[in-house]
């Protein structure tokens, strides 16, 4: 499947059109299929006029009792993964605001139980001290204090000790110098203070651990229903069960090659120390 953000927004209605056009092309009635596929014919209803996104498994069901070809097959199942891609551009988010963003962000936050974060290149807002944030928020060319306040807001989250969280940084992500040496070693001393919590997972990975996958981007796994993917241009959200699986695959693999726990802060420790050498 190519990706395309500008099919996005169409892919939804492209779906819905496509199912009930080979249900017409099959001369079969809404309350036959519902039948065959255990589905009521409300629901039917729902996914062929676009209200609802049918879930890949509602649509090999449907494409099964159509008698639907191979080739037809894999290609409105590429349709319905499409339909559970959402892309969202930057320029888009600065235009409505980008404390609207942080009010989403706080939304999927207190509905997961279990997050996971992959950061290659930064630290994160819910890690991130109040100069880290204002610093990393420069270049928006919008008015950026009601973020800085929803990021400093969002971050009472980490101590609901019913949620468990678990962050994987590489060195990178730590070091990188987005403020003056001074506030980087406040910065680090925050992950060290943070890791303590005792439902914060906190792993880290120095250069030089022999990793044969490249860090490609910061990614976020909220339970097991969602994944987004950060790039410079705006964020890729995933709902498709395999697209999460495979986030949660690579998590996998980066987290066998973090330190964690004693292990990581003492990494944090030295990478700190060099900051206030």
């Amino acid at each position: 499947m190519t990706f395309d953000p500008g099919k996005l927004g169409r892919s939804k209605a492209d779906l819905a059109e496509t199912l009930r056009a080979l249900r017409r092309q099959a001369g079969r009635t809404q309350v036959w299929l519902a039948q065959r596929c255990n589905m009521s014919q409300t629901k039917l209803s729902n996914i062929e006029t676009g209200r609802i996104t049918p879930g890949l498994v509602d649509v090999e069901l449907i494409l099964s009792a159509l008698d639907a070809p191979p080739e037809l097959v894999t290609e409105v199942a590429s349709l319905a993964r499409l339909a559970h891609t959402e892309w969202q551009g930057k320029r888009a988010s600065w235009r409505r605001g980008l404390e609207k963003r942080q009010a989403e962000l706080a939304s999927l936050e207190t509905e997961a139980t279990t997050i996971r974060y992959f950061l290659p290149s930064m630290v994160t807002g819910l890690l991130a001290t109040p100069e880290y944030i204002r610093a990393s928020l420069d270049h928006a060319p919008v008015d950026i204090s009601k973020t800085v306040a929803r990021k400093l807001e969002r971050q009472a989250v980490l101590y609901d000790s019913a949620k468990r969280f678990t962050f994987l940084l590489t060195e990178q992500a730590v070091r990188w110098a987005v403020v003056p040496s001074a506030a980087m070693t406040v910065q680090i001393d925050r992950l060290v203070s943070i890791s303590r919590l005792p439902h914060v997972r906190m792993g880290v990975i120095p250069l030089g651990t022999l990793v044969g996958r490249g860090p490609m981007n910061t990614f976020t796994v909220y339970d097991q229903r969602l994944a987004t993917v950060e790039t410079f241009t705006g964020r890729i959200v995933f709902q498709d069960a395999r697209d999460i699986a495979e986030h949660l695959k690579v998590f996998a693999f980066y987290e066998e090659h973090a330190l964690l726990g004693e292990e990581a802060r003492a990494a944090l420790g030295k990478w700190a120390l060099g900051y206030r050498s």
